[in-house]
């Protein structure tokens, strides 16, 4: 909508619309660009007006030095440094392929207990979201929470990609250091249409000794939805395939750069449109 582009926003209402599909070059660049551009006002505001995506990334790069400098107004200073460790390596936590946050990772030899009140502060203050993993995937999802496992993602994606230090032109149009991060920035696309844009709480589930993997499960009244996250055309869904085949939900959900797909077993919603879910 700040693009001026309202009909093309009134469209992704219903992923089943025609439109969604046939339109899908134009969705696929305009996601591209949130991608890099986010969703913070003022960010978005100056890009509307001046379409400088160097300007963009200068005022996410003020956005995060302003957040780091108000750590130090509102932490003790013992927490103070775990905070800023828990901040710094969401980037780099979410890169892997298991994005399930790893605290030995952050500080070798540590727990989970050295920076439960790191996160909690973070989650707290709305800077980052906490997506926490079930033991079973049944209803409700909320009684199945495994506190100690758990994946964390910033407020917004161009927050994420100043963060990792993408540029434009690997993220617009595609190189080496975009395929590596892709996944990341994707999923936390997701994320954040699932947290602003419906009324579902995500959670994810993985198999025994981590065999395949969830990348999301909400709740849809007396049902629990698999929510599998693809970053480019890929419509091979192994993980998604072997948990329907286990659990047997109503439908699996996958979301891709594809366009509307209804199977039997599996809907595919493109991702511009998965806020319609």
């Amino acid at each position: 909508m700040a693009m001026n582009e309202d009909m093309l926003a009134e469209y992704l209402g219903d992923w089943r619309n025609p439109e969604v599909t046939d339109f899908s070059a134009k969705y696929t660049d305009l996601l591209r660009l949130y991608y890099f551009v986010g969703g913070m006002p003022e960010v978005v505001d100056r890009y509307r007006e001046n379409r400088n995506l160097q300007e963009v990334r200068e005022i996410q790069s003020s956005i995060l030095h302003q957040y780091e400098g108000d750590f130090g107004k509102h932490i003790t200073p013992s927490v103070l440094p775990r905070i800023r460790m828990t901040w710094n390596a969401i980037p780099a936590q979410l890169a892997k392929e298991n994005r399930k946050f790893f605290f030995g990772q952050v500080k070798q030899g540590s727990r989970m207990k050295d920076f439960e009140l790191a996160i909690q502060w973070l989650s707290d203050a709305g800077l980052i979201y906490v997506v926490h993993k079930v033991t079973k995937p049944s209803v409700p999802l909320q009684s199945y929470i495994d506190f100690t496992s758990f994946k964390l993602f910033l407020i917004d994606i161009g927050l994420l990609g100043a963060m990792g230090e993408l540029d434009a032109e690997s993220l617009l149009h595609g190189n080496t250091l975009f395929t590596e991060f892709k996944g990341a920035l994707t999923e936390q696309y997701v994320l954040q249409q699932l947290v602003s844009d419906t009324r579902y709480t995500p959670y994810y589930y993985s198999g025994e000794k981590s065999t395949y993997e969830t990348d999301f499960l909400i709740q849809k009244g007396k049902d629990v939805i698999p929510v599998e996250v693809k970053a480019e055309q890929n419509l091979k869904s192994k993980s998604l395939r072997v948990y329907t085949e286990k659990y047997h939900p109503p439908y699996a959900v996958r979301t891709s750069m594809s366009g509307s797909i209804e199977q039997d077993w599996m809907i595919n919603i493109p991702l511009w449109a998965i806020s319609s879910l």
